[in-house]
């Protein structure tokens, strides 16, 4: 519910790369043969903002189209909304709406298009606003509770989170190198094709499983990132000398993610959202037998 590949663009962070080094070099067909390999029966992408990778995979029966949309909040804070089997003329009205929570949500909602709020206690979007949270817990049918590369209090927080608040739970490996494609994912058992899957989840018969993110794993995968960085444009091997660093950043970033957890599940978790009153904008909620 949550893989990346080479169509997922320009890579963010860090900044000094974000003109020559993409998210990820994973081409989708070996995605596809790897998550195979891990024993998957449906399979998707979630490229940001992007659905091109689907292209040397519609031929697939078992596969279904899906995306991560960088959507702006009210709050002027940015998140990435995981969107599920919609059909490929849909992706330009996603795009459209992603700057407008308001609208994109109605859209969604009114189409009963799956989505969930991803990595919800992490800082890789950048910071966060209360408000926030109080839009997801609103308006969201969907958490993602296991991610293979946030660490295991942040999974921990958003499977307590969806507990709370009673939501789906789902699982991805939010890989971004192949060794990482399947390592966390979502299960429904008997189902025999996408529409039992999607029906099992809304019905609450959705399993997560699979491991959480370490210092190892992504300090590995950034190392084969970079490795396909200077495969495909040859001049950033002057760049090799400071891969000695990439271990520093690794751990410096996850220190960052405790920080960032801890401070937000701290937030939530010991100031119920009940006790603020936020001016609301009407949205339409989705019926309760939608998401149940």
């Amino acid at each position: 519910m949550h893989v990346h590949t080479y169509f997922s663009g320009a890579c963010t962070t860090p900044a000094v790369a974000r003109h020559f080094c993409r998210e990820s070099y994973s081409d989708p067909r070996d995605v596809y043969a790897e998550l195979g390999r891990r024993g998957m029966s449906l399979f998707t992408l979630t490229d940001h903002d992007s659905i091109e990778g689907a292209e040397k995979l519609r031929g697939h029966r078992d596969f279904f189209l899906s995306e991560e949309v960088t959507c702006r909040m009210p709050s002027g804070t940015e998140v990435h909304v995981g969107v599920y089997d919609f059909h490929e003329r849909q992706h330009a009205q996603l795009q459209r709406r992603r700057n407008d929570l308001v609208s994109l949500v109605m859209y969604l909602t009114e189409r009963r298009l799956f989505f969930s709020i991803n990595h919800v206690f992490s800082s890789v979007t950048g910071r966060r606003d209360p408000d926030d949270f109080l839009w997801f817990r609103r308006y969201f049918p969907a958490i993602e509770t296991r991610n293979s590369h946030m660490l295991e209090q942040a999974n921990g927080h958003a499977a307590a989170l969806a507990t709370r608040w009673q939501k789906i739970a789902i699982g991805g490996s939010d890989a971004h190198a192949l060794p990482s494609v399947g390592t966390a994912y979502t299960e429904v058992r008997g189902a025999r094709d996408k529409e039992d899957f999607f029906a099992g989840l809304r019905n609450g018969m959705g399993r997560v499983a699979g491991e959480s993110g370490h210092f190892t794993k992504l300090t590995r995968d950034v190392f084969l990132i970079a490795f396909e960085m200077m495969r495909e444009k040859h001049w950033t091997a002057l760049l090799a000398p400071l891969a000695v660093l990439l271990p520093a950043i690794t751990y410096l970033n996850y220190r960052d993610e405790r920080a960032f957890c801890r401070d937000w599940a701290a937030r939530i978790f010991d100031k119920p959202e009940a006790r603020r009153h936020p001016r609301w904008i009407s949205v339409p909620q989705p019926a309760a037998e939608e998401w149940v």
